[in-house]
């Protein structure tokens, strides 16, 4: 409790009890500049063994906070919890991430994009998946630009099939689908899936493909990991032991805060394995 008013006395209008019977707080957290381009929203819940016992349980919520940046920071809160066992840690998280954003504002990072950085993070977990527009994340599918310019524009974009998600400590694990024979069809389908705001604000969404070359009787296949270490590489050799040719599979996860260790990649190893099934 003391720690509590402390908090809403140094942050006040910042600081906002979302529900102070289930101990859920919200902090918005900004690079401290006059105009900040850099802002995010830290989401707690306090356990009742905390701090004592049990660590808060927390979401990170920012559109431009995803993949490594998303990992990096999530080890550093992790890091202060270890290093204080037992004492109060929300001001050492709050001033952590604030010295985040300042090294953002400081360094040549570019500006996030308004139009991202003023939405609403999308918290529903429900399989709803309507295509609003979003602009496609170009680093997911920049490596597939080489291999596709000389393509068709308007090769057909293939059918998507959404699997069902998998829910484990307040992450979220959801397999797309989409069966494709060039390159092209990869890139087509990776942007498709990215308009949507829901995937495309996913901590990390890890793909791989095989599509079998009948001419030359080889695999053209390929994988990315997007901040999940080796998820890429565990996804395609899934792939590889059911034999599955002609696919491209994503799987998305929603980071809920809470570190799983490799329960992480049984899920997105079975939401792949499901969606193939399917």
């Amino acid at each position: 409790i003391d720690e509590i008013e402390a908090l809403s006395s140094i942050y006040g209008d910042d600081w906002c009890v979302v529900d102070e019977d289930e101990k859920i707080y919200c902090i918005k957290i900004s690079d401290c500049l006059d105009q900040p381009k850099w802002t995010l929203c830290l989401q707690v819940i306090l356990p009742p063994g905390y701090p004592t016992a049990e660590p808060p349980i927390y979401q990170l919520n920012a559109p431009w906070l995803r993949g490594q940046d998303y990992t990096e920071l999530a080890n550093s809160l992790e890091e202060i919890y270890v290093q204080n066992l037992g004492e109060s840690i929300l001001y050492l998280w709050v001033e952590k991430i604030r010295e985040v954003l300042i090294e953002k504002a400081q360094s040549s990072d570019p500006e996030p994009d308004i139009k991202k950085t003023t939405e609403e993070v999308d918290e529903d977990d429900g399989d709803d998946f309507l295509l609003d527009y979003q602009p496609i994340q170009e680093d997911q599918i920049k490596m597939l630009n080489d291999m596709t310019s000389d393509s068709q524009e308007d090769e057909e974009l293939p059918p998507i099939h959404h699997g069902n998600p998998i829910t484990d400590r307040r992450s979220t694990f959801q397999a797309h689908l989409a069966p494709v024979v060039t390159t092209r069809q990869v890139k087509r389908v990776l942007e498709k899936l990215y308009e949507n705001k829901k995937i495309a604000s996913a901590t990390h969404n890890i793909y791989a493909y095989r599509i079998y070359c009948e001419d030359k009787q080889t695999f053209l296949q390929d994988c990315e990991d997007d901040g999940e270490t080796a998820a890429g590489g565990r996804l395609l050799h899934l792939m590889q032991i059911l034999n599955v040719h002609n696919v491209l599979v994503v799987v998305s996860r929603w980071y809920g805060g809470i570190l799983l260790g490799p329960d992480r990649f049984k899920h997105i190893n079975n939401c792949a394995r499901n969606v193939l099934v399917e």
